[in-house]
């Protein structure tokens, strides 16, 4: 394209700006002064309309913007233009800024006495000076006058990320001790303190165009301020008025009186915060303020606002932030290389880091957000691969059975393995035959028949004279599995019970001692026990097989010590808990995934109903035609005891009405968490053997609790839970021969609140609610006790399918071309995966 006259402007003010160091006073009143001119003058040229509207786009906050900003912004729109203008002078931005431009003039105290930003101190050990103490209030007590932290990238070598925060000029040990409440204690800290929310006061309104709760940032002058005691005497109000020559607005701050000294009459300020009415007339109170002439970090734009503790005042934390972010930010190494950053599209770290604490926009803080996220999942995910490859490295004994064995065993069930187990059986016999140790997700809905499945692997692992353990999370749960495998395993794999032993907290210490004897003799096949099975004196003579049910309920720790008591022996880890896909590619992305999605034949499908809290009496009253019958009922409160944060009945407050004036006639039991664990196995054994009629609970009976006679759940407060845990409570009842109902009863008949409850009663497919859950609550009552796998994540979404699978698919190409992470573009990819996982010798999910 030609050159023209308004290009040839533009490159004139662009020029100007950069020799005075981008100070937006190359065109008086700033550049964007300039724009409506230049639109005109470059449509009558001809200039096409998208490079017109990049110059505008560009130019219309440039005023908001910090000066590294300023420069990147022109840069980023001159090259723009040169690819379409090739005449356009190149060496625009060749020149550097004197030393007298406003970029590299330290800040001055402003008039009104308000502390300029914190600057960041590099140690210097030759040279350290003492810090000067942090007031508890930013405002109070102005930090001494800093140097304004450097701003070009190559200002010299990395900062240490765990430097202490004392190198803060005004941080002393008192103030650190204090940020140490937040959890930092170092620079590095400080630059990963994200904010927990923003306030948009980027929209600057005249005095005369505001209305009543607009959030909005003014400019004006202090016409007068004065200071006036109300209520007795008690509070002090300090009162000014600002006028910006459209009209004049009324502001107020309480308990502030420091502020009159600032706020002298001729003043210029910058004012943010939501208009209010008083008497007719639109004021401000307590509204966020500075000077005109610093930076504007705490109005005028989009406001970071921090999570805080008591003394800690959030401007300045702001201040000290900024200073930080400015200094360290263009310094930290970006550990993704430029072909994963071109392949995902995804911004630069340290402009990202920049952009997420001060945005310049809403659309440049989405995509900091993106790729700050973008990086905890392209790790995890990594971490994930190369926690599958080193299980993958991995020997171990096979223990194959031939195709009659695997027949005669099936025979021996008393019942019919559905297609879903038939599938599931064939993985783990696959598994089990191979010199690579199992390492296998059993994923099945309540009641889908995933003991089976695990009993068919200690069939196999007893026919190759190896030992199987079974670790599920509490007593009743062990229980109940040992009576599942006795009534199983003698018939279909010919293990005799004598040689199926179960190993708990409660079983008497001689009988522990006998059957650690018997496991180190080889002398039993099968252990099912609780947290007893990791202590040490417990020893196998060949342990081949562990499984490890409800394992979310587990740390990583209590796993691996149990399989280290094997020689890398076969894993399985089931969960009754549906896992949405996205979530099982991307937390157990290193186990291989089996799922049971269907039901044995002849599973009753639970009736479920959602109740308000004035059917209440109906409620009670179905259930006591259901124990009139000879039926056992659970009632589920969310509380032990009632709280006053929390308006919701509570199970230890409630059992007693239950038992003395609803169901008087029958036996009301009570369990909750605050129980020891030999009292809860006795309440659950007087409601299994029927000694009990109603039990009253928390969500104890969560998990795995089977009780074939008791065909009514119900939830007080269902609102309270989450629809995984719902589905859960409700997979308690069904498992007789029986028609079972679950009532949900919410605090209130809210209909918007209730919405998610009538999902329940829509469908009973796990799987489903898994997801509904995913979306509404996140991710936590899926995780349990995975932390050590990888670090909290602070940005990412667990929710967001497109980002798993774009990192996802980053992750494998990079694990493709280089599984050690050897070459030099990887290297800080792999110290930065070094520090987020800790990865021990085949630790798994």
């Amino acid at each position: 394209m030609l050159m023209n006259e308004s290009l040839t402007k533009l490159s004139k003010f662009f020029k100007l700006e950069a020799d005075r160091g981008y100070d937006n006073r190359a065109v008086v009143g700033g550049l964007k002064r300039m724009l409506d001119p230049w639109k005109e003058q470059a449509k009558q040229e001809n200039v096409p309309e998208p490079i017109i509207q990049v110059v505008e786009s560009r130019l219309r906050d440039y005023s908001r913007l910090a000066p590294l900003s300023r420069k990147e912004a022109l840069q980023g729109l001159w090259n723009r233009l040169s690819e379409n203008y090739p005449d356009l002078p190149k060496d625009l931005f060749s020149a550097e800024p004197s030393q007298e431009s406003a970029a590299d003039t330290p800040p001055t105290p402003a008039r009104s006495g308000s502390a300029p930003p914190a600057a960041v101190e590099e140690p210097h050990p030759a040279a350290a000076r003492p810090p000067v103490e942090q007031p508890d209030s930013g405002d109070k007590k102005p930090a001494k006058p800093a140097r304004e932290p450097e701003k070009p990238e190559s200002a010299g070598p990395p900062l240490a990320l765990d430097a202490p925060l004392t190198t803060i000029q005004g941080v002393g040990p008192k103030t650190a001790k204090t940020l140490a409440k937040l959890g930092l204690s170092s620079l590095g800290d400080l630059l990963w303190h994200l904010p927990r929310r923003y306030d948009d006061y980027s929209q600057l309104e005249t005095i005369n165009r505001l209305w009543y709760g607009q959030e909005v940032t003014v400019i004006g002058t202090v016409e007068s301020a004065d200071l006036r005691e109300v209520r007795g005497g008690r509070m002090k109000l300090t009162e000014a008025t600002i006028s910006d020559g459209t009209g004049s607005l009324r502001v107020t701050w309480f308990n502030q009186p420091w502020l009159l000294k600032k706020l002298k009459p001729g003043t210029p300020i910058v004012l943010s915060g939501k208009v209010d009415q008083y008497l007719g007339r639109l004021t401000m109170a307590n509204p966020e303020w500075e000077p005109l002439e610093q930076r504007q970090l705490h109005t005028n734009r989009i406001v970071p606002v921090y999570p805080l503790t008591a003394g800690v005042n959030g401007k300045w934390l702001r201040r000290v932030i900024s200073s930080v972010v400015e200094r360290l930010a263009p310094r930290v190494p970006d550990p993704l290389p430029e072909s994963v950053r071109a392949s995902a599209q995804l911004t630069t770290l340290h402009n990202a880091l920049k952009q997420a604490h001060f945005p310049d926009s809403w659309e440049a803080l989405k995509e900091a957000q993106h790729r700050l996220a973008f990086d905890e999942m392209f790790m995890l995910q990594l971490g994930v691969l190369k926690q599958k490859k080193e299980w993958e490295q991995l020997q171990t004994r096979p223990l194959p059975v031939e195709t009659n064995w695997m027949e005669s065993f099936v025979r021996g069930l008393p019942y019919q393995l559905t297609p879903a187990q038939q599938r599931a059986v064939d993985d783990i016999r696959g598994d089990m035959a191979s010199k690579t140790p199992m390492n296998r997700l059993l994923q099945g809905d309540v009641g889908s028949g995933k003991t089976v499945v695990a009993a068919v692997g200690m069939g196999i692992a007893a026919a190759n004279q190896s030992q199987s353990a079974l670790m599920a999370p509490t007593s009743i749960l062990a229980e109940q599995h040992y009576r599942t495998l006795v009534g199983l395993l003698p018939a279909a794999a010919a293990i005799e019970p004598s040689r199926i032993r179960l190993l708990i907290g409660a079983t008497p210490e001689s009988e522990k001692e006998e059957i650690r004897q018997a496991l180190e003799a080889g002398e039993i096949d099968v252990v099912v026990g609780t947290h007893a099975l990791i202590e040490d004196p417990v020893r196998f003579k060949q342990l081949g097989y562990v499984i490890i049910d409800e394992q979310h309920r587990f740390g990583v720790e209590q796993r691996a010590r149990l399989r280290d008591k094997g020689d890398n022996p076969n894993l399985l880890v089931m969960t009754a808990t549906p896992i949405p896909r996205s979530l099982a590619l991307t937390i157990y992305g290193d186990l291989e995934l089996t799922v049971l999605d269907e039901m044995p034949p002849g599973r009753q499908v639970v009736e479920t109903r959602v109740m308000f809290p004035r059917e209440r009496n109906r409620a009670y009253t179905f259930i006591r035609g259901q124990l009139e019958q000879g039926h056992q009922a659970f009632v589920i409160f969310p509380l032990v005891e009632e709280t006053e944060k929390l308006q919701t009945k509570a199970a230890v407050d409630e059992h007693a009405e239950i038992q003395d004036q609803i169901f008087p006639d029958y036996k009301v039991g009570l369990l909750h968490g605050r129980l020891k664990q030999e009292q809860k196995d006795d309440v659950m054994a007087q409601f299994r053997s029927g000694e009990l009629d109603v039990l009253v609970s928390t969500s104890v009976v969560e998990v795995g609790v089977d009780i074939p006679n008791a065909t009514v759940m119900l939830v007080e407060g269902a609102n309270h839970f989450g629809l995984a845990q719902l589905h859960q409570f409700r997979g308690r009842v069904g498992r007789g021969s029986a028609q079972s109902y679950c009532i949900l009863i919410p605090d209130e008949a809210d209909d918007t609140q209730n919405e998610r409850l009538r999902a329940m009663a829509a469908t009973s497919d796990g799987f489903r609610l898994a997801e509904m859950d995913l979306d509404h609550r996140g991710p936590g009552d899926f995780l349990g006790k995975r932390q050590s796998g990888f670090a909290e994540l602070r940005m990412a979404q667990l929710t967001d399918i497109r980002l798993i699978e774009k990192a996802r698919k980053e992750a494998q190409r990079i694990f493709s071309m280089d599984p050690e992470l050897h070459e030099p573009e990887h290297a800080l990819i792999a110290s930065e995966l070094e520090r987020l996982w800790t990865i021990e010798k085949g630790e798994i999910s």
